[in-house]
């Protein structure tokens, strides 16, 4: 069994990064939604208008009730729901930590996403060959995985199914949930208008955000499940140490 140079210093150093920003981003989204679990689709979304999904995660995605107690011009009053149960984000301290996570995610997320496209990193390690993509080469990868057979390849290199994992994460998953939190931000997208008209209003957005964040939660579950099973330690010495031990043929490990 041989050392190979494996992860790149400044890819080493991204993960990193991205690692714990997403660890963050996770936490305190949690801790932000908790405060209105309710997602809806659309321009306008609130406690009086239907939603799209309710999430039991805390009592407050339950309606308060309903009652006229605004006044308004005229001596009229306004309808309105109220909501008096305890939220875990009183003061708005996981919204501040997540926008900072957020930058943290971003900016060596930008810096990956540019050395991958143009270092040739992208090309070389994460885009499929059109002989990976052959059905029964898709169908075989599958089956490795579900019966948890995931080796290291001859040369270090990710199999297919890492590679389209990576790609939609890189190139989709987390660019969407950037771009529809900048929507959120009456701030951005006021000097933005058009994000608004992409995803079709806030309520929209942040429903997106909710679902590329899941979706990216299910991915680092799945990834630390892979890393168990195909080597933990090599794993962690690649990512800490740029070193890679590929077992040779004929070779006791």
């Amino acid at each position: 069994m041989d050392d190979e140079r494996g992860h790149a210093r400044w890819l080493r150093v991204s993960h990193g990064i991205v690692a714990a920003s997403l660890l963050v981003l996770a936490v305190t989204g949690f801790v932000i939604l908790m405060a209105h679990p309710r997602l809806y689709w659309g321009e306008t979304g609130n406690d009086l208008t239907p939603a799209l999904l309710e999430l039991p995660i805390s009592r407050n995605h339950q309606h308060g009730g309903w009652t006229a107690a605004i006044p308004v011009a005229d001596g009229a009053t306004a309808v309105s729901a109220v909501r008096t149960y305890e939220i875990f984000n009183q003061n708005g301290w996981g919204r501040s930590l997540h926008f900072l996570a957020a930058w943290c995610l971003v900016l060596p997320g930008f810096f990956y996403l540019v050395e991958g496209l143009f270092g040739g990193h992208f090309r070389a390690r994460l885009w499929p060959s059109s002989r990976e993509l052959q059905p029964g080469a898709l169908r075989q990868a599958v089956a490795d995985h579900l019966r948890f057979r995931v080796a290291a390849s001859a040369d270090g290199r990710y199999n297919v199914l890492q590679k389209l994992a990576y790609t939609a994460v890189v190139c989709a998953a987390i660019p969407l949930m950037v771009l529809t939190g900048l929507t959120m931000s009456p701030g951005l997208d006021s000097a933005f208008h058009f994000l608004l008209d992409v995803f079709g209003g806030r309520p929209s957005a942040r429903s997106i955000h909710f679902i590329c964040a899941s979706l990216l939660v299910a991915f680092v579950v799945v990834h630390v499940v892979m890393v168990l099973v195909s080597g933990v330690w090599n794993n962690l010495r690649s990512m800490i140490t740029g070193r890679y031990a590929i077992e040779r043929d004929g070779e006791d490990k």
